[in-house]
């Protein structure tokens, strides 16, 4: 390692080799020599020839004395210090290309790096932009034979045979004498007794050999029988498994809420999804073979926020640039409608046998409002489509948003802002629970079957639970097929405004045909918006007459739930046996 030093000569500062007894100034050109003093031992310089022999003398600069030294001890001593000047040189070149060599691996590997996170980050976007049409070729593989285990296989594996061959006699036999010393006295006998020792011998080996065999037929008796025993076994959790599915299938070609509910959640939950969410929930209305889904969205937080990496050479840092917040909104906003459009995709392809007829989606988000610091479920896509409508759609061409607009749904204007929409059928309104609970519990409790009411307590029961809503009721008249005929008004100002009520107390589906009267009469009231409540439920053309209108279709279970939320009214519906629905008169 070179070191700054002083030429004593003419005090210019040089460059040095650090422990070298010698060097040559090069601004005066003088070679200089760093000697120790003989009486004091310390360190001081001198200047001049080395040339030809002799000594050189020089006084020490601490403590004065004399001191002196042979000229040749000096060439050594310059000659030395310009070897290890070149090997400091020669080590500063390798240094230096030994830098520039890990400065060059560093920036490809940066380079490789930078490579990688783009990819990975192309492959992400790549993954939500495209999710909808990415999911298409995906959609139909899903049934209820991929519910059943495929026929188990399990290969025998038999131990290995031993090693020991089957003993040949002629190898364990001695060789009949022969020639002069075959008539030596006690030749024979002696061959005699060798030949029995022989036949032992051989009698020993195969005796061992057949043992042997034994044993390893044995072993193949167990592992076989262990084998059979365990296919057997799988075999048998096959067979359960695949009559359990036969078993669902079964039930949900009878349109069992439950079997509809558990196998739509297996087929939601084989999706291929970029992201992850929680579990979705679902309610199946067989009255009116209506699948609602609550589906769980990704929050905006677990979007890119980068949109390139980039390797700064001069720097020898890893930089990126950030994906601008209105990309990131479209990016997400785009996502929700995807999302959307896919997972009603995947349910109806999944049906094979047309049980769901519609599907009600609300697409929620599990976050924390930033307004408040509190949890929060916002909505911010809600959509309802029939089976017959949905299929005219080529999901594969469409623009999602505008596919959506298409199905009158109603998405957020911000998802990212967590701006919601109201859902076109709150969940719980749909939950079958409420009249699986009453049909348990119908023996059990008091409380009121709605089909065993007066109508004039149906009445009251209605006007009732819609004045707890917040309604101003009116009855009209009573209704000509046994319901309840009213007149409501929303006093809330801009949203409300006059409502046209019906309520129907159904045992079979409720006809389009009532549909298209509420339609008429609110038309004809000059109202803002028709609801119609029915103790069944609503066929496929019902939802697809009224999608797009301010028509609103309460169920069964919807009427139930409503009754117990607002109301504070436990109320079941049980249909007597010999229950007929009324007639309207035309």
């Amino acid at each position: 390692m070179a070191v700054a030093m002083q030429c004593p000569a003419c005090g210019v500062v040089g460059q040095a080799g650090a422990g070298v007894g010698g060097f040559r100034c090069k601004a005066c050109e003088r070679d200089i020599w760093i000697l120790n003093c003989h009486r004091c031992k310390k360190a001081t310089s001198i200047w001049g020839s080395a040339t030809g022999s002799g000594v050189v003398q020089f006084r020490c600069g601490n403590c004065k004395a004399r001191n002196q030294v042979a000229k040749q001890s000096l060439r050594a001593i310059s000659a030395e210090a310009r070897r290890l000047e070149r090997a400091e040189t020669a080590s500063r070149k390798v240094a230096a290309q030994r830098d520039k060599m890990a400065k060059s691996l560093q920036a490809e590997s940066r380079s490789a790096t930078v490579e990688r996170q783009n990819a990975e980050l192309a492959t992400t976007v790549g993954s939500l932009r495209t999710f909808l049409v990415d999911s298409l070729p995906r959609s139909g593989k899903f049934s209820f034979q991929s519910l059943k285990a495929a026929p188990p296989a399990l290969a025998f594996i038999a131990p290995d045979p031993p090693k020991i061959q089957p003993p040949e006699r002629s190898s364990y036999m001695p060789p009949e004498p022969h020639g002069v010393g075959g008539l030596l006295p006690g030749t024979k006998h002696k061959y005699q007794e060798s030949v029995t020792k022989a036949e032992a011998a051989f009698a020993d080996a195969q005796s061992t050999f057949e043992r042997a065999q034994r044993d390893w037929q044995e072993q193949v008796a167990a592992a076989r029988s262990s084998h059979d025993s365990r296919l057997a076994e799988m075999q048998t959790i096959a067979a359960s498994q695949n009559a359990d599915a036969d078993e669902l299938e079964r039930r949900f070609k009878e349109s069992d809420s439950d079997a509809v509910v558990e196998y739509m959640s297996a087929a939601l939950a084989a999706m291929e999804v970029p992201y992850q969410a929680p579990e979705s929930r679902m309610a199946f209305t067989a009255a009116s073979k209506q699948l609602v889904i609550e589906l769980e969205l990704p929050p905006f937080e677990t979007m890119p926020e980068i949109r390139e990496y980039k390797y700064v050479k001069s720097r020898d840092e890893i930089s990126h640039s950030a994906l601008p917040a209105t990309e990131r909104k479209r990016l997400y906003a785009s996502l929700v409608a995807q999302s959307a459009l896919a997972t009603v995709n995947t349910a109806f392809c999944a049906d094979p046998h047309g049980t769901v007829e519609s599907i009600v989606l609300n697409g929620h988000v599990e976050t924390v409002d930033k307004r408040t610091g509190q949890d929060a479920h916002p909505c911010l896509v809600t959509l309802r489509t029939t089976r017959d409508r949905f299929r005219e759609i080529n999901l594969s061409l469409v623009d999602p948003a505008e596919c959506l607009k298409g199905l009158q749904a109603s998405i957020s204007k911000s998802p990212a802002e967590l701006l919601p929409v109201r859902p076109l059928v709150e969940f719980n309104m749909a939950d079958p629970r409420f009249i699986t609970e009453a049909d348990v519990l119908s023996v059990l409790d008091e409380r009121p079957n709605l089909m065993d009411l007066s109508p004039k307590d149906f009445e009251s029961l209605i006007t009732n639970l819609f004045e707890k809503m917040g309604l101003e009721t009116r009855l009209t008249q009573a209704s000509r097929d046994g319901g309840v005929d009213c007149v409501a008004y929303d006093t809330r100002p801009i949203f409300g405004g006059k409502v046209v009520i019906q309520a129907k107390r159904y045992k079979n589906t409720v006809g389009v045909s009532a549909v298209r009267d509420l339609f008429g009469t609110m038309q004809n009231e000059g109202a803002t918006k028709g609801i119609l409540v029915t103790t069944s439920g609503y066929g496929q053309a019902s939802h697809e007459f009224a999608n797009g209108k301010p028509l609103e279709l309460i169920d069964g279970p919807g009427l139930l739930y409503l009754l117990h939320e607002h109301a504070s009214i436990e109320a079941k519906i049980e249909v007597p046996e010999d229950w007929v629905d009324p007639i309207a008169e035309g």
